[in-house]
């Protein structure tokens, strides 16, 4: 196995032969042969070595099984203690999801402090296998049937070609110790029911399923590089970008046979997994939200939209004086005028007596209500939104300027009424919005 597994990092991540490496190292037998090979090869490699707390004395007997190994071996370690339990239960997370993000957020913490190129994992074909399986019986699109990639950002998997049989000869024949983790044996876990209840039984069916597997994936890749190739020249012919959002015309998308599988490719990065409700918004009406932990996307007429989810924001900003201008969260100028020039949505002019100092600019809330200019009578904001077609993303980036719990301006859109210039102006502001 090790010329073997010498002659693959020769041949396919040469980049790693002159590069500062982090191995993670649980203790168990995959990340031991993991780290025998890498040493023996001679090199720059370091430890991480995470401590869940999970196992009582056992978690205990694995971090210093591999400290002294690490000691032995003239090998720098890095070790981190986790209260897991409690981050799961303070997250809503399951353990094993909580461990996950536990190790990674703190793997790229080392990694960034110690100006480490690569982390280094012991996922092995095996591992490969059952991955699939998981995917499989879950329901995935092509890419989740892939397996786990060998590269992965700055996350390297070497011994993704080798099986769990052949790293446990290799362990056997150089004499390597390593420790088994007991919650492996059980199968509470849905990974560990696929490892020994189904996996067993394929082999059993073909004992050359392994080499069987590595060759379907092969194949899967491959059809996996074609579909995006074709799918991301559909979509870059029906996106529009603007403003940081993506638009999508229905009436374009509907004209294209299995359009259900253009919108997984193009959502699929985005975290969604409400796929029904997804394929069914094309029929939805106006208005019909769906959000992802990152994103949204709604339907507004013949269109639907994708944007990132933006904190609600409550801040509310001062313009003290009409010799201050309002530079952040967006630029508003005020100047005195003798005359009035032409007027158009980025700008208004008021009269200077109705308006009182210090003016507020503030995101709408419901429950507003303003004079629309050239209109009798009052009218809530979120009447006008829906008047004007305002998508959701509009209203949400749009901003009121206020005096004295008046508005004087829904910003770029709409005057008030109120605050228009007449006979008995006699000092005009002009207030104008820059984008």
């Amino acid at each position: 196995m090790f010329i073997n597994f010498k002659d693959h990092i020769e041949s396919n991540f040469p980049f790693l032969l002159k590069s500062n490496l982090l191995i993670a190292v649980s203790g168990g037998v995959d990340s031991m042969v993991l780290l025998h090979l890498l040493d023996k090869i001679n090199l720059n490699i370091s430890v991480a070595h995470c401590n869940f707390q999970l196992r009582a004395e056992e978690s205990k007997e694995e971090e210093n099984f591999v400290k002294t190994y690490c000691e032995e071996h003239q090998i720098h370690l890095f070790v981190k203690r986790f209260a897991t339990k409690e981050y799961a239960i303070q997250n809503k997370l399951s353990i094993q999801l909580a461990a996950r993000e536990l190790r990674y957020d703190w793997f790229n913490l080392v990694m960034k402090e110690n100006n480490f190129d690569f982390l280094l994992t012991g996922h092995h074909l095996d591992d490969q296998v059952e991955t699939f399986l998981i995917n499989f019986t879950r329901g995935t699109g092509i890419e989740g049937l892939t397996g786990i990639p060998a590269i992965n950002n700055n996350i390297i998997r070497v011994l993704l070609p080798f099986s769990r049989e052949a790293i446990l000869n290799y362990a056997t024949e150089n004499n390597l110790q390593w420790k088994e983790d007991s919650s492996n044996a059980s199968d509470k876990y849905f990974r560990n029911k696929i490892r020994h209840q189904v996996i067993p039984v394929l082999k059993e069916l073909n004992p050359n399923f392994l080499e069987s597997f590595k060759n379907t994936l092969i194949h899967l890749k491959t059809t996996e590089q074609i579909v995006n190739k074709y799918s991301i020249e559909t979509l870059n012919k029906l996106i529009q970008v603007k403003d940081n959002k993506e638009f999508i015309k229905i009436s374009e998308l509907s004209k294209i046979n299995d359009y259900t599988f253009y919108l997984y490719q193009w959502l699929k990065e985005y975290g969604f997994t409400a796929w029904k409700d997804i394929y069914q918004l094309i029929q939805a009406q106006t208005g019909k939200q769906i959000y992802s932990p990152t994103h949204i996307l709604v339907k507004n007429r013949d269109e639907l939209i994708l944007s990132s989810i933006s904190k609600p924001n409550d801040a509310i900003y001062f313009i003290p004086s009409i010799d201050e201008e309002l530079k952040f969260p967006l630029k508003l100028t005020l100047c005195n005028l003798s005359y009035i020039n032409e007027q158009n949505k980025n700008s208004i002019f008021v009269d200077a007596d109705k308006i009182q100092f210090p003016l507020i600019v503030r995101k709408w809330k419901e429950g507003d209500v303003f004079y629309p200019l050239g209109m009798n009578g009052s009218k809530k904001v979120s009447k006008f939104f829906k008047d004007e077609k305002f998508s959701l993303f509009d209203k949400q980036n749009t901003w009121i300027l206020e005096s004295n719990n008046n508005i004087i301006w829904i910003i770029g859109y709409r005057q008030d009424d109120r605050f228009k210039i007449n006979e008995t102006t006699q000092t005009t502001i002009k207030i104008e919005f820059l984008k």
